[in-house]
C-alpha cells in the first residue's frame, strides 16, 4: 500500500499511466466493450463501476487542456448515455470544473480506442460507459 494513492490503482495501471506521454490516450470500458480484441495494454478491474475507476485515474492522471475536449464518450443511439452525467461529475471534481466531453459513434469509438496506449476493462453494467481520456501536461517548475 502507497500513501495517498487511490487502492484502485494496481502498480500495473500506476506504470501505465506514468509512461503514457502527453497527448496518449487511455480508455475506460464498460463490462460490454471488446476490450481484448482493441487493447494495445489491458488492465483489468472487474467489478469495480467506470466512473469510480474515472476518479482513481483522474487523483493523478491530468487532463489535456490544449485540446476543446480531453474526454470523448461513446454515443448511445438514442442520445447521450446517462453515465455521462456520472463522468461529468468526476471530472468537473477533479479538475476544478467542468470539462468538455465529446461524443462519438460506436465504431469510430472503436477505432479510437484500437489507437489508445492503453484500456483499463471495468466491472461496469451501464450500458455505453466507455470514455477516453487525453493525458496533459503537469505546469510548473521545481526539481524532480
Amino acid at each position: 500500500m502507497l500513501k495517498n494513492i487511490d487502492t484502485i490503482l494496481t502498480g500495473d495501471l500506476l506504470s501505465i499511466l506514468r509512461d503514457m506521454g502527453h497527448g496518449d490516450e487511455i480508455v475506460i470500458t464498460d463490462s460490454n466493450f471488446p476490450a481484448a480484441t482493441v487493447a494495445q495494454r489491458l488492465v483489468r478491474l472487474p467489478g469495480i463501476p467506470a466512473d469510480r475507476v474515472l476518479e482513481a485515474i483522474l487523483s493523478v492522471l491530468p487532463l489535456d487542456d490544449f485540446v476543446e475536449a480531453p474526454a470523448i464518450t461513446m454515443a448511445a443511439p438514442d442520445g447521450r448515455p446517462p453515465v455521462c452525467d456520472d463522468f461529468d461529475r468526476v471530472m468537473a471534481e477533479a479538475e476544478g470544473g467542468p470539462v468538455n466531453m465529446e461524443q462519438i459513434d460506436r465504431f469510430d469509438f472503436y477505432e479510437r480506442a484500437k489507437k489508445a496506449y492503453a484500456v483499463v476493462s471495468t466491472g461496469e453494467r451501464r450500458l455505453y460507459a466507455n470514455l477516453i481520456l487525453k493525458k496533459g501536461v503537469l505546469r510548473g517548475g521545481g526539481s524532480a
